[in-house]
């Protein structure tokens, strides 16, 4: 009972923390619309995998993460320039009539590397999910057990998939039901994409970034 609890625990912070506008349920509703759900769910789970990981990791090296602050700002760096070049290609696509998806996410990296990569540069899952774990611990609904982690675990890998799929399978309503175009799409994604990365950056120099919060 107690296993169950911390699964269904782990899969609801994790669905409700995928659902606010980020880097990538945007990408993955983008390749949905672009490549289809097949693909954009091999995206979600080079994702989630690589997140599951990282949840490991500040498990059993928290002392570890809390110190790698270098390192995390210059992820942050590196996910920004990211974030911007989505962007630009996502305008690219919208504005040019030949060219119907982003050049970046339409390219021949398979969807499951594309996800793993683009989820391993991004760092603000690490302070979220170090946050919440803390609080678990401390709550005592987590415990320092293997058979807990990996319940733990398991639940937010579940929790990341249900919460991309409703961005993914949104793009596909919004395509087939709503009759609305790629395009429009595309400057829409694009608009989100440049948002993003502008939020990110005040972030960054007012030291309200993840590396920050940990």
């Amino acid at each position: 009972m107690q296993l169950f609890r911390i699964f269904y625990t782990g899969m609801f912070v994790s669905f409700l923390g995928t659902l606010p506008l980020g880097t990538l349920n945007v990408a993955a509703m983008q390749i949905s619309v672009g490549d289809g759900i097949r693909p954009a769910i091999y995206f979600s789970l080079g994702c989630l995998l690589v997140e599951m990981i990282y949840v490991r990791i500040s498990l059993v090296a928290m002392y570890w993460v809390r110190r790698q602050k270098r390192l995390f700002r210059g992820l942050e760096w590196l996910t920004l320039v990211v974030i911007a070049a989505l962007a630009v290609s996502s305008f690219v696509a919208a504005a040019s009539p030949h060219q119907a998806r982003s050049v970046i996410l339409s390219n021949t990296i398979p969807r499951f590397l594309l996800g793993a990569a683009m989820s391993a540069i991004n760092p603000v899952q690490i302070p979220f999910w170090f946050g919440w774990s803390t609080i678990l611990f401390a709550r005592g609904i987590l415990g320092d057990r293997s058979d807990h982690y990996n319940s733990y675990i398991a639940g937010i890998g579940i929790g990341t998939l249900a919460g991309n799929c409703v961005f993914i399978f949104g793009g596909q309503l919004l395509v087939e039901r709503l009759n609305t175009s790629q395009q429009i799409i595309n400057w829409t994604i694009g608009g989100i994409f440049a948002i993003t990365a502008l939020i990110q950056l005040w972030r960054m120099l007012r030291h309200q970034d993840a590396s920050e919060n940990l």
